[in-house]
């Protein structure tokens, strides 16, 4: 029988200039594998007794150095199955809202780059990771949608500061 696990998060950063949504997109150092060299949000490993939330925030803060304003968990979650290990992987979805200030990219990526909603649903490789940023565009830009973002209270802890 197939497992059912969870120990993996997404996380899609967002700032807004000029009434413009920008998404953070980090494209993958070549010799970091899987998947070397494609364009891709902020990803991660929940570490043992950790929270899927506070895995999206060490995580933005490892991978970009960013100070998240505000964290929200997206109302779906995320899969994928492998077969090798006969396991479908559930994936808990967070946008997180940042000033953009002052990114740091770690060893795990190349570049970075602040991109609109088009030019970011061009560039990212997964075709889920594309239907969650639609489906993220539309709650952002739509006042009816946005006010049901479910937000997670940051508290003040190593990775937000």
């Amino acid at each position: 029988m197939s497992k059912i696990v969870s120990k993996y998060i997404e996380c899609y950063v967002y700032l807004e200039t000029a009434g413009v949504n920008k998404y953070l997109l980090l494209k993958r150092s070549h010799d970091k594998h899987p998947y070397p060299g494609i364009w891709q949000i902020v990803t991660g490993r929940i570490e043992e007794n950790e929270a899927a939330y506070d895995t999206a925030l060490r995580e933005v803060k490892e991978e970009t150095g960013l100070k998240i304003k505000k964290l929200y968990v997206l109302p779906k979650a995320g899969s994928f199955y492998t077969a090798h290990t006969d396991s479908l992987h559930l994936i808990p979805l967070f946008l997180a809202y940042s000033d953009g200030c002052a990114v740091m990219i770690s060893s795990e990526h190349t570049e970075y780059e602040w991109l609109s909603y088009k030019e970011a649903r061009e560039r990212i490789h997964w075709y889920n990771q594309k239907e969650n940023l639609d489906m993220i565009e539309e709650m952002l830009c739509n006042p009816l949608l946005k006010g049901t973002f479910v937000e997670i209270k940051i508290e003040k802890n190593k990775y937000n500061k």
